[in-house]
């Protein structure tokens, strides 16, 4: 089977509780998009998934994916799929936002996970140190690090057991070599649950929209044998810069030009060496703690290294 085909049944088993779908029309609809106007597959999906949506006149939240897989927490890698997973809330703490009802922390074998729980979805709450499975959860991506949304699908049962939450921290270190594509000032898609970069003023998802500014640094860091990916998120890259979020507003404000504060970044970053110790998600590590070393670094070889990247 195709891999438009594989996305075709999965759209139509979606609707098929609210709407007569074909997996033939489906599958037509994506190749046009993919095929005529040259946009990637995933965003094809979202577009056709939405076309759906509209028709059947039915909230994102609503709408479950059948046959969705047990998944240990450190497996999720992927942004807008459909699991079970079975944790122990390792803790909770207060939301940010009067639409979430809780938001907290989940635990396995294999490590922890950010849950968020939108009081829209009238779901009951997770008890602090309780066991669950949570069928039908739905992944979101921020900055590289992953968390999941409970929603009106969401199935939750109480466990009478236990879970031993393992630690999947891993600490790396080795010269900064490289700050990518990304970086510095970046702007968020505003929409409630969504934290897409924009490109060029778009979101993927919700289109052209007025987004809100936020600092990263998606840096490349060395250590003569082994590239680690890391991302540093708002907090961590203005302590590691020294530059706050409002100062880097100002810099883009007065330059007019918002590459003026990842170019000032890369001067003062690249070469120095850093112990970073955080998740891992995917390829990246999420830098939680970061130590600034006088390593043996060769600078000329860490230009050289650099220019390579």
């Amino acid at each position: 089977m195709s891999d438009l085909r594989t996305h075709a049944a999965e759209i139509a088993e979606q609707f098929s509780d609210h709407l007569d779908v074909d997996e033939d029309d489906v599958e037509e609809r994506l190749q046009n998009l993919v095929d005529e106007y040259r946009v990637p597959v995933d965003e094809a999906r979202r577009s056709v998934v939405n076309s759906y949506l509209d028709e059947a006149g039915l909230e994102r939240d609503e709408l479950g994916r059948g046959g969705a897989e047990e998944t240990l927490l450190a497996d999720i890698d992927q942004d807008e799929q459909w699991v079970d997973v079975t944790a122990k809330v390792v803790d909770l703490w207060e939301p940010r936002s009067d639409s979430i009802s809780q938001v907290g922390l989940l635990g396995d074998e294999s490590g922890t996970l950010k849950f968020v729980s939108f009081k829209t979805s009238e779901l009951p709450e997770l008890d602090e140190g309780s066991v669950y499975h949570l069928g039908n959860v739905v992944t979101d991506e921020y900055q590289g690090n992953f968390s999941v949304k409970l929603n009106r699908t969401t199935s939750i049962e109480e466990l009478d057991e236990d879970i031993e939450v393992g630690d999947d921290d891993v600490t790396v270190e080795g010269a900064l070599v490289d700050i990518q594509s990304g970086s510095g000032l970046i702007k968020r898609c505003p929409e409630e649950g969504c934290t897409r970069v924009l490109q060029n003023g778009r979101c993927n998802e919700h289109g052209n929209v007025e987004g809100e500014f936020d600092l990263r640094i998606k840096g490349v860091l060395d250590d003569g044998e082994e590239v680690h990916d890391i991302i540093f998120n708002k907090e961590m890259t203005e302590e590691l810069t020294g530059i706050t979020l409002e100062e880097a507003k100002q810099m883009a404000m007065d330059a007019l030009d918002t590459t003026i504060v990842v170019d000032e970044m890369r001067d003062d970053l690249v070469g120095v060496y850093y112990r970073v110790t955080g998740p891992t998600f995917g390829r990246y590590v999420l830098a939680d703690e970061t130590e600034r070393l006088t390593g043996p670094a060769d600078a000329e070889s860490v230009l050289i290294k650099a220019r390579s990247i």
